[in-house]
């Protein structure tokens, strides 16, 4: 949102459908403006034949209709959250289910690789891939709403308690990466709900809610930062088609998000040209006044704020019936663009029982096409960055020993043995553990983390048991010892391999990055066996100065939260089946000091109005690294492979059809889906030569970066991921639009493109880069 107001309004611009844009002074974070009236659908462009569609169908509905599909009911489904039909009209109603790792509290459905694994892949092909399979499955089930994909929160606190749900500390991988999920899902019929933890800036569980008298915590956000970073991924969303976004629980610049005018309608529904409907999260609306600023359904129901109350205040004249009517024109019109009024899409709700422990009809979500993709989103979640004295991949091991409490599957991890949301809410690897302030998931394998994010597939394989198959297979001796935290190690061992975690769930922050435990039993396993190898289950960075330089520990893997193949994935992995090609889609610092402002999560102690600054801006993760001139442990777009890339002849082209004269300073195209449509337009092409140097196939995760002239860091700006055979050469291409080379210009309220030298890298991570070039504008 904008920078909220606390001296004198400037006004920017002239009234745009009587909305008031406004300029804030920089000392001020006092108050979010108001942005009145909410902007009706248009149905633009793609949107228009839903939108004629959405018009016949809800200019037949009575008042008390619309209202009745803005809020949800209790169906005793086991959706999410539902909405009632109106079979008059043949409209079925609607199921919304969690989430964006894979159907969440039902059976027959798969638990894919969480959004950190997708940042870490680095890869927009298997983004989509995973979107298809994901689509499929939620259609399936009947889930018309997938909440999901997560484009946040932006990691500006580093243990935030759900950073795993999205796939990245940087806006850029993180929007480009869930765009080609959207893409994915919504080619199989099935909304997406678009969260950035959601809409917007809820960057930490702590006070993260409304509790007896104190508030939820106020994100304070400007007005330059909320555009190109926090707003940043949510445009490529919107851009590539999602019909829903969710309103998050924190406040935004004093006012509650799902009751914040100028973010919802303001931002959202016009600087964005957003069509489609905004949903509360779950128990995040909070007055009368959020259907006037911009919310479009409550849930998991919206009294007492709405229903009967919203009824009474249409025939009182204090709300207009146009707003309950652009409401359900939203929600119908996103109905039709998904084109869920075809006889063939399942009836809401079909596959998802109430209660699984009961009989019920079987409804199979799964596709077995689809496994070939959970494995490969498995496998690209591990991220290799340590490889030392020739330890990966294992050549023919005679004896294999494996440690760590993260090896094996957790207990209670079923729906018949659910205690205490040990399968519902992915809280296994706690069982009997405390989730709010344990580090590790000490009581097995994290396939995924804990809380609405978590997935529950009908079938997993651990590291252990896929190491018994392996064993089987090759015919080595395996060792296991999962639970002593001092192991005893054969030396006969050729190879030992010790696995950890680190614990995250929804409603609180981590309370640490490392934990003594974890690292006192790697060392005493190195101690006693010269090639150890360290993988961990990670919800987020994960600190490893604690035994990173001891001699024998010669491989380190992130391997995140890979989903239900994590068994079969690591084994790959570790010999040299598959070629490790993930990256670090964060940086991982030294100590939990460097990260600085950004670690923790912000207190108000005594408080009854929590607030939370954030003076770094744009400069979070590798940027606030490079700007403060930190070393990190391992940076951002850093992993190894076992085969080499060489980097060679970078090349600047023109942009397309350019004329002679340069690019104009702002753009002045119609608005579209996702903002004024002239912002993607190419101004630059950049090319390199990529050479795999080694003697095995690899992929390679190209990034480019681009340093804007007065900037203190470089930002990602590209990446593309080939696949080259040994020896094989190939052009990497990449496009440069007026969005990428642009800055939030807050006078003129507009993108600008700066005069001057902008530096281009390419490169294999964010201080990696052998090639640069300029680009002068």
């Amino acid at each position: 949102m904008l920078l909220p107001l606390l001296a004198g309004l400037a006004l920017v611009h002239p009234a745009v459908s009587n909305q008031i844009y406004f300029r804030a002074e920089p000392d001020a974070y006092q108050n979010s403006p108001e942005v009145l009236p909410s902007p009706q659908i248009s149905g633009q462009n793609e949107w228009a034949d839903a939108f004629a569609k959405a018009k016949a169908m809800v200019d037949q509905m009575s008042l008390e209709e619309k209202v009745s599909i803005t809020g949800g009911v209790d169906l005793k489904s086991g959706c999410s959250g539902t909405i009632a039909g109106i079979p008059r009209l043949k409209f079925p109603g609607m199921c919304l289910n969690d989430a964006g790792n894979g159907v969440r509290a039902t059976d027959y459905v798969s638990g894919f690789a969480s959004g950190i694994g997708v940042g870490a892949s680095w890869n927009k092909v298997l983004a989509k891939q995973r979107g298809v399979a994901l689509g499929g499955e939620n259609r399936r089930k009947g889930v018309n709403i997938m909440l999901g994909p997560v484009v946040g929160p932006a990691w500006t606190v580093v243990k935030g308690g759900r950073n795993w749900e999205g796939s990245s500390a940087d806006p850029y991988l993180s929007g480009a990466l869930a765009a080609e999920t959207v893409v994915g899902v919504q080619s199989q019929n099935v909304m997406t709900s678009v969260k950035k933890q959601h809409y917007i800036g809820n960057e930490q569980e702590l006070y993260r809610s409304l509790e007896g008298d104190i508030q939820a915590i106020s994100s304070n956000i400007d007005d330059k930062t909320m555009h190109e970073l926090y707003l940043w991924p949510f445009v490529d969303l919107v851009k590539a088609g999602t019909a829903n976004v969710m309103c998050s629980y924190n406040r935004l610049n004093q006012t509650y998000a799902c009751g914040n005018s100028k973010t919802l309608n303001g931002l959202l529904k016009t600087e964005l040209g957003f069509q489609g409907f905004v949903v509360s999260d779950w128990g995040a609306q909070h007055a009368l006044t959020d259907a006037p600023n911009g919310l479009d359904m409550g849930m998991p129901n919206s009294d007492p704020y709405w229903g009967a109350a919203l009824v009474n205040a249409v025939k009182s004249g204090s709300v207009p019936e146009s707003r309950v009517t652009d409401m359900a024109m939203r929600i119908i019109a996103s109905w039709y663009q998904l084109k869920q009024d075809d006889p063939s899409f399942p009836a809401p709700g079909i596959g998802m029982p109430g209660n699984l422990t009961v009989p019920h009809r079987i409804i199979e979500g799964r596709d077995p096409a689809d496994l070939p993709v959970i494995l490969q989103g498995a496998i690209e979640s591990h991220v290799l960055v340590k490889n030392e004295k020739s330890t990966l991949p294992l050549q023919s091991p005679k004896k294999v020993s494996i440690f760590g409490y993260s090896a094996s599957t957790p207990p209670k991890w079923t729906a018949q043995d659910d205690t205490d949301g040990t399968w519902r809410f992915g809280l296994a690897p706690v069982f009997e553990e405390d989730p709010a302030t344990s580090p590790t998931g000490g009581r097995g394998t994290m396939f995924g983390a804990g809380g609405s994010g978590a997935i529950t597939p009908q079938d997993s394989v651990s590291p252990q048991q896929a190491f018994v198959a392996r064993a089987a297979k090759d015919g080595f001796t395996l060792v296991q010892d999962l639970t002593s935290p001092q192991p005893q190690v054969d030396p006969a061992s050729d190879v030992c391999v010790v696995f950890g975690n680190a614990w995250a769930r929804e409603g609180n922050d981590r309370p640490q990055l490392e934990d003594a435990y974890t690292d006192t039993m790697i060392n005493a396993v190195a101690d006693r066996c010269a090639k150890t190898v360290v993988v961990f289950h990670n919800a987020g960075p994960r600190l490893v100065d604690g035994f990173v330089n001891h001699p024998n520990v010669t491989a380190v893997i992130f391997g995140h939260l890979p989903g239900q193949a994590a068994g079969d994935a690591i084994v790959q992995l570790l010999f040299g089946d598959a070629n490790p090609s993930g990256k670090l889609p964060y940086t991982v610092a030294k100590q939990a000091a460097d990260y600085g402002p950004l670690l923790d999560p912000q207190a108000s102690p005594g408080s009854q109005s929590p607030q939370a600054y954030f003076p770094q801006g744009v400069y979070t993760d590798y940027k606030y690294f490079e700007q403060a001139h930190i070393e990190p442990r391992y940076e951002f777009g850093f992993g190894l492979s076992y085969t080499r890339f060489d980097y060679s002849d970078i090349v600047l082209g023109a942009r397309p059809n350019a004329p002679t004269t340069p690019p104009p300073e702002y753009p002045s195209g119609e608005i579209v889906s996702g903002g004024q449509k002239d912002l993607w337009e190419v101004l630059a092409t950049v090319k390199c030569r990529l050479v795999n140097g080694g003697k095995v196939a690899g992929a390679e995760a190209v990034q480019l970066y681009v340093r804007f002239p007065g900037m203190q860091a470089k930002q990602l700006r590209g990446f593309e991921k080939p696949t080259l055979k040994p020896g094989e050469s190939r052009s990497v291409s990449f496009e440069l639009t007026r969005r990428e080379l642009s800055v939030w210009n807050t006078e003129k309220q507009m993108w600008q493109l700066q005069r001057g030298d902008y530096e281009i890298y390419i490169g294999r991570s964010s201080s990696k880069l052998p090639l640069k070039t300029y680009l002068t504008i």
